[in-house]
């Protein structure tokens, strides 16, 4: 009996909090806190990304509650406001990078187009190799690209943009808990190199990577995140259009 009403009671209370805006802002915030607080105690393993640490832990706290996404993005929605200022605000490490920016001209734009291509290309062919439909290869398409400019692509060629979105999110996740690995692996150490390659590769959460360890980093991976947004956005529709398209 007091088993029954000790449970009743928390429910009555979870109705109550859930009814509050600021309730997922700041569990938003505290699983964030605590994927911080074990990735640095785990000594800065990439493998324990506090953003893959979060996701986790929130989607988990939503099952459990039976709590839908729309409710849940209703009160953490500030959060996503502010990626706007956060996106803009990584001007000023590349600013002060310019330099080595101008002198690496060359040497960028190869690479961006290389990895762009590569990006999309490799993961549109692997889908096509396991016998994936057309929109499911046309949503993976932009997968290396941030979220907004990755679901526009992908709702153009005639996608689906809401997977797109889940696989740009699991692409950024990866992409900064793995890269850190395999750059080490292959034997890159210049960290402007190592910034430009995660930046291309897991957009937004791959730069937050890059930023936590090395500015310069930082700087390269914030570069490379917004041409490859330009890049994919121009070179995947043209080349759908081109090779794809009867």
């Amino acid at each position: 009996m007091m088993h029954e009403t000790v449970q009743t009671g928390i429910q009555d209370v979870w109705v109550y909090l859930s009814a509050s805006p600021l309730l997922h802002l700041t569990l938003t915030l505290v699983a964030y806190q605590a994927g911080m607080w074990i990735y640095k105690r785990a000594g800065m393993n990439p493998l324990l990304n506090p953003v893959l640490i979060a996701v986790v832990a929130l989607v988990s706290i939503l099952l459990v509650t039976g709590t839908s996404y729309e409710t849940y993005f209703e009160g953490a929605q500030f959060v996503h406001f502010l990626l706007g200022p956060a996106t803009v605000s990584l001007a000023i490490p590349l600013y002060r990078q310019f330099h080595r920016v101008r002198k690496s001209a060359l040497a960028i734009a190869i690479s961006l187009l290389t990895g762009s291509i590569f990006a999309s290309a490799s993961a549109m062919a692997i889908a096509w190799l396991l016998g994936a439909g057309t929109q499911t290869i046309i949503s993976i398409g932009p997968k290396s690209v941030t979220a907004p400019v990755a679901m526009g692509i992908s709702e153009s060629l005639g996608g689906l943009p809401s997977l797109t979105a889940v696989l740009v999110i699991a692409t950024g996740i990866l992409g900064a808990a793995l890269g850190p690995l395999v750059l080490t692996a292959v034997g890159v150490k210049d960290w402007a190199s190592r910034g430009f390659a995660m930046g291309t590769t897991a957009h937004g959460i791959g730069t937050a990577r890059a930023l936590q360890v090395d500015e310069v980093a930082g700087a390269f991976s914030g570069l490379a995140m917004g041409l490859n947004a330009l890049a994919t956005a121009i070179l995947l529709p043209l080349a759908w259009s081109l090779f794809f398209q009867d």
